[in-house]
Parts: structure tokens; C-alpha cells; sequence
């Protein structure tokens, strides 16, 4: 299953930082969410394109978790030759995840 089926994502840019809020539709798909979007799965996920850590805040009573990702946007975004690697790009590459339920 793709994290988009259980979840949304929305996403803000500063400076050469990606914040990405991933957040459940129903507050009970929360903890399939906090057990397989770990940090460590989101780093592996953008691979290549965040140079810097990883942080993940847990926001359960919201049923959403927020990813600080450091070194994400090529140096900044009005310093990024990308074409559209910023934040909302990334999100949506976010709910991409697959996760497994079985």
C-alpha cells in the first residue's frame, strides 16, 4: 500500500530546509504511519536528494507526524537549478512510500 492511501501530506520551505507534515485521514491509521515512516525510511526515501539528517516529530493527538529534512533543496530554493525539488514536489514523493501491512 502506498502511504497515500491512508494519508495527505503538506509541506513548507526555508532556506535549504524541507518541512514535511504527514498527516492520516483516519486518526486510526496513525500507528501504521508512526511504525513504518520512521526517519530512518524517509532518509533512505529521498536518498540522493536531502544531503543533510532527518528529524521526525510525533503528533498523535493530530494523528500527523512533521519531517525536518536538512540540506534538501540544493542549497535553497532561490539558489536550486532544480526545476521543482521544493517542498510540495517532495510531499507528494513522500505519500509514495510504500508500507507494508501484511
Amino acid at each position: 500500500m502506498k502511504v497515500r492511501e491512508i494519508a495527505h501530506a503538506r509541506a513548507g520551505d526555508k532556506g535549504d530546509i524541507s518541512n514535511l507534515s504527514l498527516i492520516a485521514y483516519r486518526i486510526e491509521d496513525y500507528a501504521l504511519l508512526e511504525r513504518h515512516v520512521t526517519t530512518e525510511r524517509v532518509r533512505a526515501h529521498f536518498a540522493g536528494i536531502v544531503h543533510g539528517h532527518v528529524e521526525r516529530f510525533l503528533l498523535p493527538g493530530l494523528g500527523a507526524m512533521n519531517f525536518v529534512m536538512y540540506g534538501a533543496l540544493g542549497g535553497g530554493v532561490t539558489r536550486s537549478l532544480a526545476l521543482d525539488a521544493h517542498g510540495k514536489s517532495l510531499g507528494s514523493a513522500l505519500l509514495d512510500i510504500d508500507i507494508d501491512i501484511g
